[in-house]
């Protein structure tokens, strides 16, 4: 059986995601802030749903949370980073220290997610990441600033990856909503 691995999975395009993965062929792991609704969310996903708590905006967290899913179910094939924080605010309203943690869930969540996965990625020479981006990192909107710099820098971040994580076998994938 294959490990699918979600992380910031919430009740829209986390769960949908999980559930179209989830079943006979994959063990789905689900990962949110929140561990009331993570454990709904796992329930509804069946038997072979399992529930981790992680904060998307410690990127350590996010290394640690990775690796243990790898060491616990000898191995993740598929890895889906939906987690995200939509903050309706302008550069003017947002108080500094949100923007830094906003950022820290769009992008260095991610970055560690990434870098986790794909060390047992590569010796395997197969593994798919996908990435949940967004609209406004095509065009931006300055009453969503944060999630717009965030969803700007994680496709940075696919398009730089893409190439040399696809010569190491690990495919990397992005959905723009």
């Amino acid at each position: 059986m294959e490990t699918f691995l979600s992380i910031g999975t919430g009740p829209g395009i986390g769960f949908e995601t999980a559930k179209r993965f989830a079943g006979d062929w994959f063990r789905t792991v689900v990962s949110s802030r929140s561990a009331a609704n993570g454990e709904v969310l796992t329930r509804a996903l069946g038997d072979n749903a399992h529930f981790r708590q992680v904060d998307a905006s410690d990127p350590t967290a996010v290394f640690d949370l990775v690796a243990d899913a790898e060491r616990h179910f000898g191995g993740i094939d598929v890895v889906h980073y939906n987690a995200g924080n939509i903050r309706n605010q302008t550069l003017e309203e947002q108080p500094t220290d949100t923007l830094v943690r906003d950022v820290a869930i769009n992008l260095a969540g991610a970055m560690a997610a990434i870098k986790s996965a794909t060390r047992a990625m590569k010796s395997r020479k197969q593994g798919t990441i996908l990435l949940t981006g967004g609209g406004l990192a095509l065009h931006p909107h300055p009453d969503y600033i944060s999630l717009s710099a965030g969803k700007a820098g994680l496709r940075a971040l696919g398009l730089g990856l893409f190439d040399s994580l696809k010569s190491s076998g690990i495919h990397l994938g992005m959905v723009t909503v």
